[in-house]
């Protein structure tokens, strides 16, 4: 089995899939420049980006909502969490806002919010890169630095993060300016894709712990 996000995420990649066909249909496999298909690259580099940043706040929302719905109290909740939490809760001006965790008044608490922090990221514009990602999982599920775990055989983490902030900064440069500095290759595209699937593999395992750990029960 796997969680919800993953199955939107594989559905979502099947665009890539169409436009690596439909490059392949014009230009072939054979080495060599190929002329009128670098659109189709340019916008898989864009929708890669899009489609991994989507799976992260969709599994950071059901593993969320799962924990919700099965924690037994708010101390079986990952400590970073409850130390979110709490740290908000201090600052709020209104000196009842602590009464909120009160018997299972934490579970709407944080569903809550999730909600507010995907507002807040709209509202910043922020990029799917390895800090932006890092944040949202700690704020959300309490998972500190879950770029941590993005490493496989021949692949570091730290070579794996510094990779993906490189294509995101490639997708900004697409989206917003309508170019990337330098011609965008199909082999970019590929090394891209495997790139994510490989990152939301890795992603989605940390994440199917932490939820074990607060529930007793895996995500999926």
């Amino acid at each position: 089995m796997t969680s919800s996000a993953r199955k939107a995420f594989d559905k979502n990649c099947e665009d890539v899939d169409r436009l690596l066909d439909i490059h392949q249909s014009i230009a072939g496999d054979r080495p060599g420049r190929k002329y009128q298909v670098e659109v189709l690259n340019k916008a898989s580099i864009v929708l890669l980006t899009a489609f991994w940043e989507a799976y992260c706040e969709d599994v950071a929302a059901e593993a969320l909502k799962f924990i919700v719905d099965h924690a037994t109290d708010a101390t079986a909740l990952p400590k970073e969490l409850r130390k979110q939490v709490a740290k908000e809760l201090a600052g709020d001006k209104d000196d009842l806002a602590v009464w909120k965790l009160s018997g299972d008044g934490w579970r709407p608490v944080l569903e809550q919010r999730l909600t507010d922090l995907q507002a807040e990221r709209n509202r910043k514009l922020n990029t799917p890169k390895t800090a932006q990602i890092d944040d949202l999982f700690l704020r959300a599920l309490g998972i500190p630095k879950i770029s941590r775990r993005w490493f496989w055989s021949g692949m570091s983490a730290s070579a794996a993060s510094s990779k993906l902030d490189k294509y995101v900064e490639l997708r900004g440069s697409i989206a917003h300016r309508g170019a990337a500095s330098s011609t965008v290759r199909k082999g970019q595209v590929t090394d891209y894709y495997e790139l994510v699937k490989r990152l939301v593999a890795k992603t989605g395992g940390r994440v199917n712990t932490e939820v074990k750990s607060a529930t007793g029960k895996p995500l999926w």
